[in-house]
């Protein structure tokens, strides 16, 4: 199982290096079956985040024909909308990390929506997105009738892209895997684990970093439950 994790300009960190760990740590548990490296759309370069200006460096270009999973990060700024920069804050000259809502869309700007929608429209890639990673690709219209999760803040904007939102630690449908707040980059990387070379390879990855995955994988199979 190959993995591509895809870097944008002002990706999160977290929702990198939380997956990348654990899918690296169950390539080695696994003897080499899964891989994970780190691309970008526009091929070999230094990519900063959107936390204090941390860069990683993406060793090669997004190519969803070499992947059997990409993955999706969110971004790393301000909540909320442009405008709320509180007046103590604004002063002349003073940097200021952008707003996650600006640096989502602005993905939409670049070479990255046209290679996730390859991917999806792959059925042998399986695309998967942490955090606001799930709103890269609702903006890009490619999440249309599909169920998916994202951070709580990003819930309604998610349900407004024409995507079935569920309030869930991790969604699986099918050969779309989300997961919610940044954290959750932890739990889907051990899920993808679990779906690939199987549950005894997530397990030992779980458990050599100390981590208990949160919840139940949502899915649509099996009947719907009656009101609680």
């Amino acid at each position: 199982m190959h993995v591509q994790i895809a870097l944008f300009d002002g990706f999160d960190p977290l929702d990198v290096v939380a997956p990348y760990e654990v899918l690296y740590a169950g390539g080695t548990a696994s003897d080499g079956a899964v891989t994970v490296e780190l691309v970008s759309a526009e091929g070999p370069r230094e990519v900063v985040g959107g936390t204090g200006g941390l860069a990683l460096r993406a060793t090669a270009a997004l190519d969803p024909e070499r992947a059997d999973v990409v993955l999706v990060p969110g971004a790393s700024g301000r909540v909320g909308e442009p405008g709320e920069v509180p007046e103590e804050e604004a002063g002349a000259g003073e940097r200021r990390d952008e707003f996650v809502p600006v640096l989502l869309a602005r993905t939409l700007t670049t070479g990255l929506p046209a290679l996730l929608k390859r991917a999806m429209d792959d059925p042998e890639v399986t695309v998967a997105a942490v955090c606001g990673g799930s709103l890269v690709l609702a903006m890009a219209g490619l999440l249309e009738g599909r169920h998916a999760t994202t951070h709580h803040l990003g819930l309604d904007m998610l349900d407004a892209t024409g995507a079935r939102a569920i309030r869930a630690r991790v969604v699986d449908d099918g050969d779309l895997i989300t997961g919610a707040g940044v954290t959750s980059g932890l739990d889907l990387g051990l899920y993808l684990l679990e779906r690939g070379p199987g549950p005894r390879i997530a397990h030992a990855v779980e458990e050599l970093f100390a981590h208990e995955r949160r919840g139940t994988v949502w899915s649509a199979r099996g009947p719907a439950p009656a009101a609680l």
